[in-house]
């Protein structure tokens, strides 16, 4: 059912990245949570890394907003889904304000969620080398497109008072309203690495510090009463909020089904068979700590809601499955910052193996894939798969469009999704003899693993663009107990 639903929000953007709209976006939210105020956290695009920063300074879990990976039908849903009963949302966007997929217009853009939510624009301009220019670089993205609506600016690493005065007079002048200005914080860095900031997981004190000194710092340099105001002239949204009970009714059924040619036809609106009957669900083990920090919020909301009692555990520490375990998930993050550790725990390493040697289902991304081949950098790991990982210079970056070539625990040959692609790692080699995926854009390739009830690939995806993988999944561990 289609409902007006309305949240004070802001998308927090820039020219380009390296900007600081993390600064700004996780600081507003910690200072505005300060008051007292309940704060949505989404981020634009495919980042795993800073709704772990978001989480932390709003105690709500950080979202993310994907226009390639679930479709720009389903920016405002889940949007709303996230929002729900909240003072205000705010939105990081991803990369320069009008970048988006490569050769896609302004598909996954900032711009382009912005739009979707109906939601002012505030930009966030490093005026570290420049004065009046300023005016003209906002004016360009203000009028780049009328129907991108751009509230105001905040000046980031503002050098003097003297500085600042020439900023603030040169937007005036355009009639640009300056939200905030802040100076040079080195104090607040948030450290980086090869794949972007290091997450929250692994630095959870120091990132507290971090958090904490960010809201100061917003607190002190932007004015917190204006962008609230701003938020407020957000008109209402038109749209149904995602559910992941709903969606798994309604969802296309491609991963449970054969492909239908001519593509997905709606749900029929019955209520799912609970794959697991009355008495409890399958026992789902989700990978986390600080090597398995990667993941959907929703991820873990459909395999609830298909059935599934989701555990998590800790690859670094625990030396066993969770008890019961019938699902085995292992998604992305750093493995080969934590190899030696990871190979270390000979236990887990044994459980696993065998727990994929019996057949149980295993849904492993990028991490997971590394996991679960032979080594990583030379360390052994869990062996399931006959390969070996390392370290590379090269990035491998960017959106995928891909079908499944095999029939695995999450989706039958044919099943047809977009993802993600992010590391520096090689694995050789990089398909079995039974595929994961066929990318079909913006190459054509082969990849991944697919072996008894092993799922293994570098492709990242968001399973609310096909809840029925979650549901597919949760029967395969069902069927396990």
């Amino acid at each position: 059912m289609v409902t007006s639903f309305n949240v004070p929000r802001l998308v927090i953007a820039a020219p380009s990245s390296g900007s600081g709209k993390t600064t700004v976006a996780t600081g507003l939210m910690a200072a505005f949570s300060e008051r007292g105020l309940a704060v949505s956290p989404h981020k634009a695009g495919p980042d795993y890394i800073d709704p772990g920063y978001h989480a932390l300074a709003t105690g709500r879990p950080g979202r993310n907003l994907d226009a390639f990976m679930c479709g720009p039908e389903l920016v405002a849903p889940l949007f709303a889904h996230g929002a729900a009963g909240c003072d205000l949302a705010v939105v990081e966007g991803v990369m320069g304000l009008y970048d988006g997929a490569a050769g896609r217009g302004e598909l996954a853009s900032t711009a382009q969620v912005a739009k979707l939510l109906r939601a002012p624009v505030v930009l966030v301009v490093d005026a570290s080398s420049q004065s009046r220019s300023v005016a003209a670089l906002v004016h360009g993205f203000a009028s780049f497109d009328p129907q991108v609506r751009l509230g105001g600016v905040i000046l980031n690493k503002v050098g003097s008072d003297r500085h600042e005065v020439m900023l603030r007079e040169a937007l005036e002048e355009a009639g640009m309203p300056v939200l905030g200005v802040l100076r040079r914080a080195p104090q607040v860095a948030t450290p980086s690495r090869h794949l972007g900031l290091v997450p929250v997981a692994e630095r959870h004190t120091d990132a507290l510090a971090s958090v904490s000194a960010l809201a100061a710092q917003v607190r002190a340099g932007c004015d917190l009463d204006a962008l609230m105001a701003l938020a407020r002239t957000a008109p209402p949204l038109d749209c149904e909020a995602w559910s992941p009970a709903t969606a798994l009714t309604r969802g296309r059924d491609r991963a449970s089904a054969p492909p239908a040619s001519g593509g997905s036809s709606p749900g029929n609106g019955a209520e799912p068979a609970d794959p697991t009957g009355a008495l409890g669900g399958p026992v789902v083990a989700v990978a986390g700590g600080a090597a398995f920090t990667f993941s959907y919020a929703e991820h873990t909301e459909l395999l609830t809601a298909a059935g599934a009692e989701v555990v998590t555990f800790d690859p670094l520490r625990d030396e066993a499955l969770p008890p019961g375990t019938a699902g085995l998930v292992i998604g992305g993050g750093f493995p080969e910052m934590y190899a030696p550790e990871l190979s270390a725990n000979e236990p887990l390493r044994a459980a696993v193996a065998a727990f994929a040697a019996a057949g149980g289902p295993v849904a492993a991304e990028c991490a997971g894939l590394l996991y679960l081949g032979r080594s990583l950098d030379g360390k052994p790991m869990c062996g399931v798969l006959d390969a070996d990982a390392r370290m590379s210079d090269r990035l491998t970056l960017g959106y995928r469009e891909a079908v499944a070539v095999s029939d695995s625990a999450l989706a039958r040959a044919g099943t047809r999704l977009r993802g993600h692609e992010f590391h520096r790692t090689v694995i050789e080699p990089g398909a079995g003899a039974a595929p994961a995926w066929g990318f079909t854009h913006p190459e054509r390739r082969v990849e991944g693993f697919v072996q008894q009830g092993v799922h293994a690939s570098y492709l990242h995806t968001h399973w609310a663009a096909e809840p029925s993988v979650a549901r597919r999944f949760t029967e395969a561990a069902a069927a396990r107990r």
